[in-house]
């Protein structure tokens, strides 16, 4: 929240009973739940901003088995239903890969009647699991009544925003972007797709999810996206997997704010060398083509 973020998201992307379950703490699961909500409730009253509740992928959806529809159906119910006892402001379904199981989180979410936002997740192609486009998917779900729509995770700033761009187009409702601060390009679109060749110790050259350090973006990078997302009429702007503090204090920086951890932001002018206060010693400032 010093960085400057809007919202405080409890932590329950994969708090859900498929995913407990394969570690063996389903038992834990509505503990668990409330645990975050609570935590971020109190974070989010103390720094008088908003929070939102979180539902996500469940690797359990399939668009032709109709009991795993349901079965996902429920773990969506459960989850949202503690979301609002336990005071969320607004509701998050985060990182979807099927047009289907958006709209079933979509539609539980709603017969709340808090704010709804369904982010999808785009992979190497532009077409999700059940091969609707993400477009496509967007348009359905503005029709269905959802108030953000947009993408989260997967890709890095340069590969969501050609993306991005065809949502924006596309939709009337508000639209979200939530890049993973990575330099993925278009021969290796996702954070996923990344590959080391650098180093030959890692298993078929894989970075993910292990070995990304060399591809983080830096906090420039981070702040470039947002004003590039803001001008083009994008105004839910985050990031996502990977994202640290200074991330975010960029972003909200390059977007015009003040944050409480903006008296940490770099000031070069005071630099031994590269500084151009008048304190620093010409006789540093002339060393600096020697460094």
């Amino acid at each position: 929240m010093r960085a400057g973020s809007d919202v405080v998201e409890a932590f329950t992307y994969y708090a859900h009973r498929e995913k407990l379950r394969v570690i063996g703490r389903e038992n834990d699961l509505e503990e668990m739940n409330r645990t975050a909500l609570r935590i971020a409730k109190d974070v989010a009253d103390r720094h008088d901003c908003l929070m939102a509740g979180n539902i996500c992928n469940t690797n359990a959806w399939e668009a032709d088995d109709a009991g795993k529809q349901k079965a996902v159906r429920a773990m969506f119910e459960e989850q949202i239903g503690w979301a609002v006892e336990e005071g969320a402001d607004f509701l998050i379904a985060e990182t979807l890969d099927w047009a289907g199981e958006a709209e079933a989180a979509l539609e539980i979410m709603k017969e709340t009647g808090l704010p709804t936002v369904v982010t999808l997740s785009a992979h190497r192609d532009d077409v999700l699991f059940d091969g609707v486009s993400i477009v496509d998917a967007c348009r359905r779900l503005e029709q269905q009544g959802t108030d953000v729509v947009g993408l989260n995770c997967q890709r890095g700033p340069d590969t969501l925003m050609p993306l991005l761009r065809e949502i924006r187009a596309a939709v009337s409702c508000h639209v979200a972007a939530l890049p993973v601060p990575y330099r993925t390009t278009e021969t290796e679109p996702t954070f996923q797709s990344l590959t080391d060749r650098s180093c030959g110790c890692l298993p078929g050259d894989m970075a993910f999810p292990t070995a990304l350090d060399p591809f983080t973006c830096n906090r420039y990078e981070c702040g470039e996206f947002a004003r590039e997302a803001y001008e083009l009429g994008v105004h839910y702007i985050g990031l996502c997997c990977g994202a640290a503090p200074h991330h975010i204090r960029a972003v909200a920086e390059a977007l015009g704010k003040t944050t409480p951890a903006s008296r940490y932001s770099p000031d070069m002018s005071r630099h031994a060398f590269f500084g151009t206060n008048e304190a620093i010693p010409d006789t540093y400032r002339e060393r600096r083509a020697k460094i």
